[in-house]
């Protein structure tokens, strides 16, 4: 049993009827390995094939405990580019879409990016899964297309109802893909599932992003940069919950579907940073306040109802739970993130990128 399965799961049994391959897009980002890492354990005999292009936040790292399985399979390539997709999606069962951009700041700053990758590289993924009779195509997607939520209504949440309502690059290029992969559904019948999830956290979460930001620069006595005056508030779920929820809809899921997955446990900025410096015995003068984001959202919230009454799945980890889970894994994994910093893992991840291509190529 690998670090990061989740106890007491109830998932289905792998069985003769059960796929066999699955190709996952995005598979050496923060969500994508922790799935890796999930199906590999739970399902030991699915073969993985992990297609990523390795941009920053791709890390090759977070799979080094199945880098060598010979279930598993590393492919480097765009999500854009047809032929690489192709040869990747080839003798595949299911595709599990992560693959992003899915930074907000980095999306007000270059939107291009973003457009280009969630939205032309979700097409290039549907076409293809079209053309291979792919038996699901799976697009994991977010909560932030929905919009934002009152501060003051906290019994207001989004569910599978909600009209989109994107307020930024990255969440317009998301909701573009959302609507992309359900028009294939519609127009081709491509047998596709979606699902739209709340802020994740936990192990090989990148450290540009707040929670783990947060935890670095606590043990280096750094500041904690909290947005604006800390109020914005969203709803955290720990990241192997995620990848049960995915499973489940994978294996359970009903065809033409979206779920929501919410974590029940919704934290302003404020709220985040006073949890990690009291488990980590930090003092609270090392919170910071900064400018705030442009057009920021201050409230996401899920309401799971649906893929808990129809599939069973509710989250297991609790905020308090996850927290002390998540800062226990950066302390024993320093040598991860102090690579990260130091940018040492992006030259090695295209070593390693160039390796790959170059044994494709010379295996063709």
């Amino acid at each position: 049993m690998n670090i990061l399965q989740t106890a007491n799961s109830k998932l289905p049994t792998a069985n003769s009827k059960l796929p066999t391959r699955i190709l996952v897009t995005g598979g050496a980002g923060f969500i994508g390995s922790n799935f890796i890492l999930h199906m590999m354990d739970k399902y030991p005999d699915y073969e993985i094939v992990n297609l990523d292009k390795l941009t920053y936040a791709g890390n090759l790292a977070n799979l080094k405990e199945v880098e060598n399985n010979p279930k598993y399979r590393f492919v480097a390539g765009d999500i854009c580019d047809e032929k690489t997709v192709r040869e990747a999606m080839e003798g595949c069962d299911f595709v599990a879409h992560f693959a992003a951009e899915s930074h907000v700041d980095r999306s007000i700053t270059g939107p291009a990016i973003f457009v280009k990758t969630n939205v032309i590289g979700t097409q290039v993924l549907l076409d293809v899964a079209r053309d291979l009779k792919i038996k699901r195509f799976h697009h994991v997607s977010t909560d932030e297309v929905f919009g934002a939520l009152p501060l003051d209504r906290p019994e207001v949440k989004f569910d599978e109802l909600t009209p989109y309502s994107p307020r930024s690059p990255y969440s317009a290029s998301k909701a573009s893909s959302d609507h992309l992969v359900r028009a294939y559904f519609e127009t081709y019948g491509l047998p596709i599932t979606i699902s739209n999830c709340t802020n994740n956290y936990g192990p090989f979460h990148f450290p540009e992003k707040v929670i783990p930001l947060f935890i670095i620069n606590a043990f280096r006595d750094l500041p904690l940069p909290i947005y604006g005056a800390g109020k914005a508030v969203r709803d955290y779920l720990f990241v192997t919950d995620h990848c049960l929820a995915i499973d489940l809809i994978l294996h359970k899921g009903k065809v033409g579907e979206t779920y929501c997955v919410g974590g029940d446990s919704e934290k302003n900025g404020l709220d985040v940073a006073d949890t990690i410096l009291k488990i980590m015995d930090k003092p609270q003068s090392l919170k910071t306040f900064v400018e705030d984001r442009k057009g920021h959202d201050m409230r996401y919230a899920i309401d799971h109802a649906k893929i808990t009454n129809e599939l069973g799945w509710k989250p297991t980890v609790s905020f308090e739970e996850g927290m002390i889970k998540t800062i226990n894994w950066y302390r024993h994994n320093e040598p991860w993130w102090q690579a990260i910093i130091s940018k040492e893992y992006l030259d090695t991840n295209r070593a390693k990128a160039n390796g790959q291509q170059s044994a494709v190529s010379s295996q063709q």
